[in-house]
């Protein structure tokens, strides 16, 4: 079965819970195992977290009523979860190790991609550029989205993303010109 959106899941889930949730994990896992791994910059952290992000999701619909579920922004509502377990883990967290050169952040990503330089690109943005850049280029989640999962102005995303992406295109064209 194609699946063309939320609609689809969100069908499912009311039709059966346990049938529904299983599409869910299989279209929303990679994204938020590959964004929890930028945010949290541990691969452990990162198994952890989307582990959390499902099983709290299972929990919740198990406890939605069929209309919640109907108009539930599944994606956007994954990423809210994702995005405060990664906050609650990097208040109590000691400093995690830089990802190895070897370790796969996503098994959507180019074999070219160097995964510690651009763990050490990211790691040089602020949380909130790191955040709002990850959810919106990873999570490919829209500005509105974004505003709504961080509790921050769109305004504010916007300025997030934009400053963030040029420090990345500043510290890429200082790799370029050693």
């Amino acid at each position: 079965m194609s699946i063309t959106g939320d609609t689809d899941v969100r069908r499912r889930i009311v039709d059966d819970l346990d049938d529904g949730f299983t599409l869910l994990v299989e279209r929303y896992q990679g994204g938020i195992y590959s964004g929890a791994l930028r945010l949290t910059r541990s691969r452990e952290d990162a198994r952890d977290v989307a582990q959390d992000t499902f099983l709290r999701a299972y929990r919740a619909l198990g406890t939605y009523d069929r209309q919640r579920i109907e108009t539930l922004a599944v994606k956007p509502w994954l990423w809210t979860i994702t995005l405060n377990l990664c906050r609650s883990r990097a208040k109590r967290a000691k400093p995690t190790r830089l990802l190895a050169q070897r370790e796969s952040l996503s098994t959507n990503d180019a074999p070219h991609f160097d995964e510690r330089e651009w763990n050490l690109r990211l790691a040089a943005l602020s949380n909130p550029q790191r955040t709002a850049v990850v959810l919106r280029h990873v999570g490919d989640l829209s500005i509105g989205e974004i505003a709504s999962i961080t509790g921050r102005p769109e305004g504010t995303i916007k300025t997030d993303i934009s400053r963030g992406l040029s420090k990345l295109r500043t510290i890429m064209e200082e790799e370029e010109s050693v």
